[in-house]
């Protein structure tokens, strides 16, 4: 069989559409589909099926597209072995991020990589509403994510999972709130006092909905913003409290403080994720190296700071 062919599968798995292969591989899609139906002929069994007006992978489609994967893996191996005996990772490597993961690596990691002769770090960043981040593998090298902890998708598309760094989340107040007296803050303290919100189902109200379980008793949420800095500053303005991560908030030149929580699981865990073929790439591990770098001098400063 073809070695393109099977990647032609391959993305089909991962991307679900004729239409957005042929956009990701510059093709049109009439030419992927004849290129589909000889791997098709090749296989000599059905690989796809039609499923209203498009078409799904069989039984026999996912096999072999997890098959091309394997493939890919192995390519991508040979040329890293050959790149480690040259001894000189180069080329271009894409990287794109959540909002407060940009703001916590990138500043070293752009500093760590630009000194790398030859290497080209691309970075972009993406809207936080997007449901999940691993949908964008199939288009950057490493992909920043971060969740509650390994979610089951990442495992089913067979990701390269790099975890990075678990960041505490904590209470945010104005300066002189009468909760920041106490050095903690646990669900009890927390029942009569007006909330600024993440959006509804995301990971930061997930953390709400165990404070109000906790208390059995609704909070009152006064405002739902998305962007953290917006959320910093009506906070700081005494409008209400919020849960923020502790590496990216402004607290002291902010006019904010933050306690920890107690009683509850308030953090979130930080990974890279990666196509398992682009993982083996020299250029890329070493980029990957650099983030796990960055992410212990981010944890040992703000340890340094308490």
């Amino acid at each position: 069989m073809d070695i393109r062919r099977l990647e032609l599968l391959r993305e089909l798995a991962e991307r679900g559409s004729i239409t957005a292969v042929a956009r990701a591989t510059q093709r049109t899609p009439s030419a992927v589909s004849q290129q589909l139906k000889v791997l098709e002929r090749e296989a000599g069994i059905p690989l796809t099926e039609r499923s209203g007006r498009g078409i799904v992978l069989t039984g026999a489609g996912r096999a072999l597209a997890l098959t091309a994967t394997e493939v890919a893996v192995a390519i991508e191996h040979a040329q890293a072995v050959w790149e480690d005996f040259k001894q000189a990772p180069r080329g271009e490597v894409t990287l794109t991020t959540f909002p407060t993961g940009g703001q916590m690596f990138l500043p070293g990691l752009l500093g760590a990589v630009a000194e790398v002769p030859g290497l080209t770090l691309i970075c972009t960043d993406q809207d936080a509403l997007l449901p999940d981040f691993a949908d964008l593998t199939p288009d950057f090298d490493i992909v920043l994510a971060d969740a509650p902890g390994y979610l089951p998708s990442w495992r089913e598309r067979g990701l390269a999972v790099i975890p990075l760094m678990r960041e505490p989340l904590d209470v945010a107040l104005p300066e002189g709130h009468p909760l920041s007296a106490k050095a903690t803050l646990a669900p009890k303290d927390l029942v009569d006092v007006t909330w600024i919100g993440m959006r509804v189902g995301f990971h930061y109200d997930r953390i709400l909905s165990q404070i109000e379980a906790a208390n059995g008793v609704s909070a009152k949420v006064g405002q739902r913003f998305l962007d953290n800095g917006i959320v910093e500053s009506v906070v700081a303005a005494g409008h209400g409290i919020a849960i923020l991560p502790r590496f990216t908030t402004r607290d002291k030149e902010n006019g904010l403080v933050t306690r920890p929580l107690t009683g509850v699981v308030a953090v979130r865990q930080i990974f890279a994720l990666l196509r398992p073929d682009r993982a083996e790439r020299p250029s890329v591990r070493l980029v990957v190296e650099a983030l796990r770098t960055e992410a212990k001098r981010m944890q040992e400063l703000y340890e340094s700071l308490r």
